[in-house]
């Protein structure tokens, strides 16, 4: 099915904002896989949890955004913002695992790691943000959005 109703410029932004959430994902990634690398954080409590959550989240926010820059390129199916909503969606619900993982985490740290699990946290926080914003510039387009099952966005 083909849509004519949504602009291209608009489809820039949305990328915009998906790629921001994205690179602040990355940077949750680095940071939480490097405690694996350092003997006093390498069983830190939580981060296994974490990452449970953290690698599906991760998978969502790369499709979403291939799929934003398949349509800022051009192409014009109703499949492409359905894939990117859903995914949109589902890194939402696996964002709240990361957040309870990263709360174990903070609370087990050390003193000495407490402000690292902090930063990871405030990029957290912003891979969030930054999300709810592609997701809110979506919705004022007028793009509807599933009700949340993983079933309809990828094996995660």
């Amino acid at each position: 099915m083909y849509y004519n109703y949504y602009r291209v410029n608009n489809w820039q932004s949305i990328l915009n904002f998906l790629q921001q959430s994205l690179y602040a994902e990355e940077m949750v990634c680095a940071m939480s896989s490097e405690l694996y690398h350092i003997p006093e954080t390498q069983d830190l409590k939580g981060n296994n949890e974490m990452h449970d959550h953290l690698v599906p989240a991760s998978y969502h926010r790369v499709t979403s955004v291939g799929s934003a820059i398949r349509l800022v390129n051009g192409e014009q199916r109703q499949s492409i913002i359905a894939t990117m909503t859903t995914c949109i969606v589902n890194a939402e619900k696996q964002d709240k695992g990361v957040r309870e993982g990263l709360k174990v985490m903070e609370e087990n740290a050390s003193i000495e790691y407490k402000p690292v699990i902090r930063m990871i946290i405030r990029w957290q926080n912003q891979a969030e943000s930054y999300l709810k914003q592609a997701k809110d510039s979506l919705q004022a387009m007028g793009v509807s959005f599933p009700s949340g099952s993983d079933e309809q966005g990828g094996e995660y």
